[in-house]
């Protein structure tokens, strides 16, 4: 017990120690705790063997592999789990033991070749490297360890050498183990599909194995590589939990075993399935960085480390804690069949709102008229553009508005030029009719030619124009994966290879344009990984724009991810992916809780939404900071907790935003507590509720009690009058310090419910929403 690794974080500590038989073991991982003299405390006891154990030595008889707390486990030598490691070496024996050598700390962090990784100088990250070694087979191990004290994270990747003289194959070398001494816990997995990404599902752990993983090619909407260990009792306020995420943007694999003993080990890496890579003598394997993270302040408390992580360690370059602009982008409005003059109308009535930027989405290239052609010929289409991107910028910067773009470069369409030309950079298997996805080919990104092309051609696209937003997508999942560059033993490293030539691309692409903002997108949320962001300061949350599907879309995003790094738009209503009629105040507030933006044509508005919509746009550029960048809390109203509040609060406590959502109304049940938390028990606060409008539509026959004629409730004049009035939702502005908003909250008005209106009933029906702004006063 003479080597003894603790490392602390502001709250968190985590130990390590040696087992006698030499193999490194994890003591602890939680709250922090003072450094330690002697380990024996926090050591297993190993007093006699038990069952059918299989000892490792003779000279350690009571110590069995399969019952310990291991840092970085093999298969082999009697630990029958979930091993981090498999391989097979040149004498195709596949036992592997590694043991400790040594390990060292210091100051600052290195990066990892080829690979995104977390951003860390000798002021606010310290690192220990631990050296494992495998003496029979000629591999060494060194695990990274990278601590950020500030944000209670600690982050880990391994580096696999060959130093055997001999060809060793990787089959499996995952980033990180995490083994704990219980078993009461929940796995949290964040699940979906298109238009339906990262919902958030807990599972209460017993003896399995459990796997979360994507065989996509991407990181997926399936299954999201953010995975959560939640203690029982864990909160969104209260609780001990784990939170652990991979930078990586490939095939991954999260994998929580419970064993006999009610040990529970987590994995994160590379996902094992398809996974091979052939290590020649003296090369070295990186893995992706994984990224770990306690809190005993539930899970709120968590949020906040990885989101204040993600923020100033994850985002880079010119957008780091940068305000996002907000948007107008034409796809809803317009899909492919667009002229320069629709485009315009658009921007006019955007620029009269007070939007900022003005994005060009899919069918502006080629002879891109529907998605069966033209993917891979990045040429202006100018029978739609007369005046070329930089014309059509230049009238859009005229308007007042930025300019951006949509591409998406790593796919080509049978029907391009790209594709007659290079039939053969598309991925296929060999004798295999390829299959489609959206009537479109993967490019093979393995090959460096393939990369060097999509850098020059699309740099040649960004420079053309003054273009400030690029907008990447990527619509389909892998399939006939082969490359013909890759000898036959190298198939299995296609997958990663694909990772490692896009952030290649990715790399060069965002070092050459530094003030471009690129959003990442991939059929929506099918690529939300931190490895994208290390290069995209924002993702695509989601091609669905319903707002009622989107409060639980960004909120089970919001537990890995922060505020600031989820696109989010108003669309037209009914939303095309639901058919669901929102009011366009709660599209609005959802959407703000986000990188904002509308999707939907402007210059077909009536008055109503238009004049409702410039009065957002204002609303938001005056609450954008906090609203981005604050610490962002997920509550329950206090009376009915199946009406969710977002709460985001500054930094020095003296400005929030919160909204409250309701999904039905319920008659009879119109009282409701707007209870916060995060604010400073010591100030007062002023609480007001966002001037928001009724459509009068909503009111259907009823509005006739209010008229002095009866008009149909679905007739002209009542359409006319619905567009053109503005029925604002009742005034509430309240006083109360922080001690009473965090502990309890305040009554709001109540909800009309059927036996009266008047000026102080609030008019909230089904998908109703409402935000408040919370002010300290002086």
């Amino acid at each position: 017990m003479s080597t003894i690794i603790h490392l602390n974080t502001r709250h968190t500590s985590y130990i390590m120690s040696v087992l006698p038989t030499g193999h490194l073991q994890n003591l602890y991982y939680g709250r922090r705790i003072r450094p330690l003299k002697d380990a024996a405390v926090l050591t297993q006891p190993n007093a006699v063997p038990y069952g059918s154990m299989v000892a490792y030595q003779k000279e350690y008889p009571t110590i069995g592999l399969d019952d310990q707390c291991l840092e970085y486990s093999a298969l082999g030598k009697g630990d029958y789990r979930e091993p981090a490691i498999e391989l097979t070496a040149a004498n195709g024996c596949m036992v592997a033991d590694f043991k400790y050598v040594c390990h060292k700390t210091y100051k600052g962090r290195r990066g990892i070749p080829k690979l995104p990784s977390a951003l860390g100088t000798e002021q606010n990250c310290e690192t220990t490297e631990v050296i494992l070694r495998d003496e029979a087979i000629g591999m060494d191990l060194t695990l990274f360890y990278c601590v950020y004290p500030e944000y209670d994270v600690i982050t880990r990747f391994v580096c696999a050498k060959n130093n055997s003289g001999q060809k060793i194959t990787l089959r499996r070398l995952m980033s990180a183990q995490l083994d704990l001494f219980d078993s009461n816990y929940s796995f949290v997995t964040f699940d979906g599909t298109w238009a339906s990404e990262r919902t958030m599902h807990s599972r209460r752990l017993c003896e399995g194995i459990f796997v979360n993983d994507s065989k996509l090619g991407v990181s997926s909407a399936r299954h999201n590589p953010f995975v959560m260990l939640t203690a029982d009792g864990c909160t969104e306020e209260t609780g001990r939990c784990y939170g652990m995420n991979l930078v990586y943007s490939g095939n991954h694999s999260e994998i929580c075993e419970v064993t006999f003993n009610h040990k529970t080990r987590l994995l994160t890496g590379i996902n094992p399935s398809s996974f091979a890579w052939l290590l020649a003598p003296g090369e070295e394997f990186y893995t992706p960085e994984a990224v770990f993270t306690y809190s005993e302040e539930g899970l709120n408390g968590l949020s906040h480390n990885l989101h204040g992580f993600v923020n100033n360690h994850i985002v880079r370059g010119e957008w780091q804690n940068r305000e996002r602009p907000i948007v107008i982008n034409n796809w809803e409005a317009t899909s492919f069949s667009f002229t320069q003059g629709k485009l315009l109308s658009i921007a006019k009535e955007a620029a009269d709102m007070g939007i900022e930027l003005f994005v060009l989405d899919d069918g502006w290239f080629g002879r891109r008229n529907d998605d069966t052609s033209s993917l891979g010929d990045w040429h202006v289409n100018e029978k739609k553009l007369p005046s070329g991107l930089k014309g059509l910028a230049e009238k859009m910067n005229a308007l007042g508005l930025d300019f951006g773009l949509w591409v998406e470069p790593e796919m080509v369409n049978e029907d391009s030029d790209l594709y007659r030309a290079h039939p053969d950079w598309a991925i296929k298997a060999p004798n295999r009719t390829p299959s489609e996805g959206r009537n479109q080919f993967i490019l093979d990104l393995t090959r460096k030619e393939i990369c060097d092309y999509l850098t020059e051609t699309l740099s040649k696209v960004f420079s053309s124009a003054n273009i400030t937003y690029i907008k990447w997508d990527m619509n389909r999942n892998f399939s006939d994966i082969y490359s013909p560059t890759l000898p036959p033993e190298r198939q299995g490293e296609f997958f990663h290879r694909y990772v490692l030539g896009l952030y290649g691309v990715l790399e060069t692409l965002t070092q050459r344009f530094p003030k471009i903002l690129f959003e990442s997108c991939a059929s929506g949320g099918n690529r939300f990984d931190l490895g994208m962001l290390c290069y995209m300061p924002q993702t695509w949350a989601s091609d669905n724009t319903d707002a009622q599907c989107r409060i639980a879309i960004q909120e089970g995003t919001s537990y890995g991810y922060p505020i600031s790094t989820m696109g989010a738009h108003v669309s037209a209503s009914p939303c095309f992916a639901t058919l669901r009629n929102t009011p366009i105040e709660t599209r609005f507030n959802v959407a703000a809780f986000g990188c904002f933006g509308y999707e939907l044509d402007l210059s077909k508005l009536f008055e109503f939404d238009k004049k409702a919509i410039k009065e957002q746009v204002a609303y938001y550029k005056a609450h954008r900071r906090v609203i981005q960048f604050g610490r962002f809390y997920r509550l329950r109203g206090g009376f009915n907790p199946d009406k969710r509040i977002w709460l985001c609060v500054s930094p020095d406590k003296r400005e929030a935003v919160a909204a409250l959502f309701q999904e039905t109304a319920a008659v009879g049940r119109g009282n409701e507590l707007l209870r916060l938390t995060g604010l400073d028990d010591h100030l007062d606060y002023t609480v007001t509720g966002r001037r928001q409008y009724v459509n009068l539509k909503t009111l259907g026959d009823l509005v006739n009690n209010v008229l002095p004629v009866e008009i149909r409730g679905d007739g002209v004049i009542h359409t006319v009058l619905s567009s053109h009035y503005m029925l604002a939702m009742c005034d509430e502005v309240f006083e109360a310090g922080g001690d009473l908003l965090n502990g309890y909250g305040i009554k709001l008005k109540h909800q009309f419910s059927g036996t009266g209106y008047n000026d102080n009933v609030k008019i909230f029906g089904d998908y109703s929403s409402r935000m408040y702004e919370l002010k300290a006063r002086e």
